[in-house]
């Protein structure tokens, strides 16, 4: 974007710059810049007095002007796959937290699932100035890749691990924690399963959550019936679309697996629907141990995942890049089960 000058009026008043905001507050100009750039490193009683003066003098930082002295924008870019899905939200609350402690700014793109619209958006932050990337999940179209590395922009993939060590990452094992969740049904007694996912295409998760589910069961001698795979955007109308799909079924399961409690707690609200009893009749579980499933009556069993970490973890990662530290290429972070009121061997 070119930047249009204003000229000054020969009787404007000129604008306070940050000498006068330090001068006012007390303090030297490095330390009314640290006040901006790195809040978290002054003491409070010192943060106070900057923030009053920039307050009085109405000092706004020239962005612009800071960038082409330091060339560096201090700002991170990061893309989710969407804006509705609240876990997404939660992840970049973390990082953007993190970076702010540490003087960097979070700028924040959706790319719908949509692997070409992932690589249009990252190049206008690219172009915009953006200095480093974080994306969601290990799908990406090869050109995403092609253009970081024409900008030379340091990235990180979250919300799983490269097992392919190409590229840098930080997340949990997907798969395990379904494997893991299935077997626990399993050794209830459960033999007959329905499994509600989002669409597989340019979604790894869904792909590793269900994948996991096929493994374990395979792993016990089992496997899903005919019909017993269900798929929708991730909506609690979905997962009670899913969910009655499920219950029509001549031979239908006595435990379902959602791979996201959004789905399970639609599925838990088809099944209050239709007169059946939460874990007597079916037993649900989730993942990601959401406020959302917690609350139900029962409460919903699921399956913790580091999300807030992984968002600390993802700014930390890029922040030691960017300043020439030293960094760990991959991390794998532990998930766990929680297990709550929705589940229960089933019924005789």
């Amino acid at each position: 974007m070119r930047a249009i000058r204003n000229p000054r009026r020969p009787t404007q008043r000129a604008r306070p710059n940050l000498k006068d905001v330090a001068q006012l507050a007390g303090v030297s100009t490095a330390t009314a810049s640290r006040a901006l750039n790195l809040p978290a490193r002054l003491d409070p009683e010192t943060l106070t007095r900057v923030r009053e003066a920039i307050r009085k003098l109405r000092y706004v930082p020239h962005g612009a002007a800071r960038t082409l002295r330091s060339q560096r924008s201090r700002m991170i870019g990061a893309v989710v796959p969407s804006f509705d899905y609240a876990l997404y939200a939660r992840t970049t609350s973390a990082l953007q937290a993190a970076l702010d402690s540490e003087g960097y700014a979070l700028v924040l793109a959706a790319q719908h699932y949509d692997l070409d619209t992932e690589v249009r958006v990252t190049r206008q932050l690219l172009e915009h100035g953006v200095e480093a990337m974080a994306f969601v999940g290990l799908d990406h179209d090869p050109e995403l890749f092609v253009l970081l590395g024409e900008f030379d922009c340091p990235y990180v993939l979250t919300w799983g691990v490269d097992g392919s060590g190409a590229h840098p990452s930080i997340g949990f094992d997907n798969r395990a924690a379904t494997y893991a969740m299935t077997s626990h049904l399993v050794g209830l007694g459960h033999r007959r399963f329905g499994l509600i996912t989002a669409p597989f295409d340019g979604n790894d998760r869904a792909r590793d959550r269900s994948a996991g589910v096929r493994a374990a069961l395979a792993a016990h001698g089992l496997a899903l019936g005919e019909g017993c795979l269900r798929q929708g955007p991730i909506s609690l109308a979905a997962g009670s679309e899913a969910m009655r799909d499920l219950l029509s079924l001549d031979d239908r399961p006595t435990a379902v697996i959602a791979t996201n409690d959004v789905f399970a707690v639609g599925a838990m609200i088809a099944c209050r629907e239709a007169g059946l009893r939460i874990p007597e009749d079916m037993s649900i579980t989730g993942v990601d141990n959401t406020d959302l499933g917690a609350t139900q009556t029962p409460g919903l069993t699921s399956i913790r995942t580091p999300i807030i970490e992984v968002g600390r973890a993802a700014a930390h990662h890029l922040v030691q890049r960017l300043e020439g530290q030293a960094f760990e290429f991959s991390q794998l972070l532990p998930f766990e089960l929680v297990l709550r009121g929705s589940t229960s061997p089933p019924s005789p």
